[in-house]
């Protein structure tokens, strides 16, 4: 008997959701609801200076108002450093993670780190980081098991782990990196879809390894175009992308607009139905097939 569908919406509250999330959060809810699956909400806080206070309950309370209502509780990644410790400290008897003190100074000229820790013979005395060693993917079902892999949107990837470099799992400063914790999270939520940006994808050879590594089952993978603005950036927190609006008459246009991009194709007499009408015509007409593999969606700014 096939496993039932459970989804997830992880967003870090680096502040509010834009646009961009918005988008990611509508597929990742109508692909679980298509599949009469769960929807679940986890908030990936697990880097303190990056996250304000009050940002989570904000990502919430707009998950709110767009309609997006999740089952559960939500997960904190902050609740989650006992996992996290146990994960890594199985990668380190296999010798599969490894310490290291080098700076990204120090290895600046190199595009990705060029593994110096990886065979000292004393480990570093002071502060240190951990890193996954990806040549260990040759004892984890070999390289091209690990690399490849089809995407049910953009389909076969084939990715080289070498090319990635050795990837930190625990930063010298204690603090817990996205990609051990999130393959951890996804497997003890037993997550078996994950749907999410086009931004992402390069993280997943990284994540792939591990959940071999860890003996860890693998979701199905879809990773979404990218909005952009008008100037071709990518819309993001990083390049000051508005929050998403609170007037009840921007929701739904906002929210129209988002399954227009998808390729769902709204009718347009639904721009001023509420986010409960428009996600439940939404949801048995979902077609992952319409959104398309284009590499990005533009958007017209600030909102449509």
């Amino acid at each position: 008997m096939p496993t039932a569908y459970r989804g997830r919406f992880a967003p870090t509250p680096s502040g509010p959701l834009h646009a961009g999330s918005l988008l990611a959060a509508v597929a990742s809810y109508l692909d679980a609801r298509h599949h009469a699956g769960q929807w679940l909400v986890r908030i990936e806080d697990i880097d303190p200076p990056r996250c304000p206070a009050g940002s989570a309950d904000t990502i919430l309370r707009q998950l709110e108002a767009f309609g997006l209502h999740w089952d559960g509780a939500v997960r904190y990644q902050s609740d989650r450093h006992a996992a996290y410790d146990e994960a890594l400290a199985k990668l380190k008897a296999t010798g599969i993670a490894y310490p290291c003190d080098c700076s990204r100074k120090q290895w600046r000229d190199f595009a990705v780190y060029p593994g110096w820790c990886r065979d000292r013979d004393e480990p570093p005395a002071g502060e240190h980081a951990w890193r996954l060693d990806v040549r260990a993917a040759e004892r984890f079902g070999g390289a091209g098991a690990i690399a490849g892999w089809h995407d049910r949107l953009q389909g076969p990837i084939q990715q080289e782990l070498a090319a990635l470099g050795d990837v930190v799992l625990k930063r010298r400063d204690g603090l817990w990196a996205y990609q051990l914790a999130v393959v951890v999270d996804d497997a003890e939520q037993g997550i078996t879809d994950v749907v999410r940006g086009l931004d992402l994808l390069d993280n997943t050879p990284w994540q792939r390894l591990l959940q071999a590594s860890l003996g860890l089952p693998t979701p199905r993978l879809t990773h979404l175009p990218l909005i952009t603005a008008d100037n071709g950036q990518k819309l993001s927190k990083q390049n000051l992308a508005p929050a998403l609006p609170v007037d009840e008459v921007a929701i739904r246009q906002l929210l129209h607009h988002t399954l227009t991009l998808l390729g769902q194709a709204p009718p347009a007499e639904l721009a001023t139905a509420s986010p409960a009408e428009q996600l439940a015509h939404a949801t048995p007409r979902w077609s992952l097939a319409n959104v398309g593999a284009a590499q990005s969606l533009r958007m017209a700014t600030p909102f449509p």
